[in-house]
């Protein structure tokens, strides 16, 4: 479970994080990177892509705060921020809440409708029967 301390992001930032997740390629990177720090060019062997365009994908989840670059010698090493991750799904799990609730209201309203429906029905029943005889 995520950490309920967790600060929340503002509009841009949440906007910069789902539009990086929006990609394939980039939630992979971001699903590799949680598992271990791995190189940019060991990211790249795996893609059928140009390493400049894993170089891009890399600094769009950078820029989203998904993902940090080291220096590691010649290397630069990508790991995931979890952290940015769980804000992320904080904030998914407000609007789940949110739709929860609203949906409950919902399903009260059908079922209170559906009563009055079946009550109205009994009603109708009793008043025909009345008439036959």
């Amino acid at each position: 479970m995520y950490n309920h301390m967790v600060a929340r992001l503002d509009d841009e930032a949440l906007n910069r994080v789902f539009r990086a997740l929006a990609d394939g390629t980039r939630r992979d990177i971001v699903r590799r990177t949680l598992l271990g720090e791995v190189s940019v060019s060991g990211l790249a062997a795996d893609y059928a892509m140009s390493f400049a365009a894993v170089q891009k994908h890399v600094a769009v989840l950078e820029k989203a705060g998904l993902v940090r670059k080291s220096a590691a010698g010649r290397e630069r090493l990508v790991r995931a921020e979890p952290e940015q991750l769980a804000r992320a799904r904080a904030c998914l799990e407000r609007l789940e809440a949110i739709w929860a609730h609203r949906i409950q209201a919902l399903d009260a309203i059908f079922a209170e409708d559906a009563t009055l429906t079946s009550s109205d029905s009994d009603t109708d029943t009793d008043t025909d029967t009345d008439s036959e005889e």
